[in-house]
């Protein structure tokens, strides 16, 4: 096989009022990528002035939702980025944990490599109804479209050429399945490999909240629905034989 080139990477961090936990992620993972892009969805606790002041690059997205700021973030890499991470800013993710994402894609080929929390899970950083969302919503997409993932964590990392496949659309809260979803409908060679996971610097957002909740556990639902309904594209086996629990 072909020597594969060590990937340019840039990382996407929507951020709202994490300047608590900022200061850490960032420490941790400018040192080992090409860019950091801070998304920042209208904080009040000075998160963006804190991420330019590190070194990250920040792009301003008003309004609310993680796949707006995913998006956002997207229009706004370098040229020269080939691999994008996505990550969140609330210091759960672990960037030590990014070798682990990296060696599929600079091994074996893979185009999207998706972090699932099952390694060292700090007890409280996944929440019980995280844990139900996550487990029926990767059982759906088993039985519609035959691809066992078993986490929709954040934490992930993708080719840009397969990104760009992808024509993300979603807004808010169904981002990571629409990805998985959608890689699944195209036959990307997607792997999934255990990621460890701390509990967050401050209040969640969507988790910690009951309304948060139930609006992410729609939305998620919603988005397999729609997917399952769009027009079928080609799927292959491949993308099975690749995903590593």
């Amino acid at each position: 096989m072909k020597p594969i080139a060590p990937p340019i990477i840039g990382v996407i961090m929507p951020t709202r009022n994490e300047a608590a936990a900022l200061p850490k992620v960032l420490n941790a993972i400018l040192p080992k990528v090409a860019e950091v892009i801070v998304v920042d969805t209208a904080s009040t606790d000075g998160t963006p002035e804190i991420a330019a002041g590190m070194g990250a690059r920040v792009v301003s997205e008003p309004r609310r939702g993680y796949g707006r700021a995913c998006l956002a973030g997207i229009a706004a890499l370098s040229p020269a980025v080939d691999t994008v991470l996505f990550m969140d800013a609330d210091a759960s993710d672990r960037p030590e944990d990014l070798p682990r994402l990296l060696a599929p894609l600079i091994e074996d080929g893979a185009e999207l490599v998706i972090g699932a929390r099952s390694l060292d899970v700090e007890p409280g950083a996944l929440t019980p109804q995280q844990r139900f969302g996550n487990a029926l919503a990767c059982r759906l997409i088993r039985l519609i479209w035959g691809i066992g993932y078993t986490d929709l964590g954040p934490f992930r990392v993708i080719r840009r050429a397969a990104l760009e496949r992808l024509q993300m659309r979603d807004e808010t809260w169904g981002w990571t399945v629409e990805m998985q979803v959608r890689a699944a409908r195209l036959g990307l060679r997607v792997r999934e490999v255990p990621v460890g996971y701390r509990r967050r610097i401050g209040q969640s957002k969507i988790s910690g909240t009951l309304m948060g909740t139930i609006k992410a556990g729609w939305k998620i639902l919603w988005v397999i629905a729609a997917e399952a309904l769009a027009r079928p594209t080609r799927q292959t086996t491949e993308a099975n034989s690749r995903l590593e629990p």
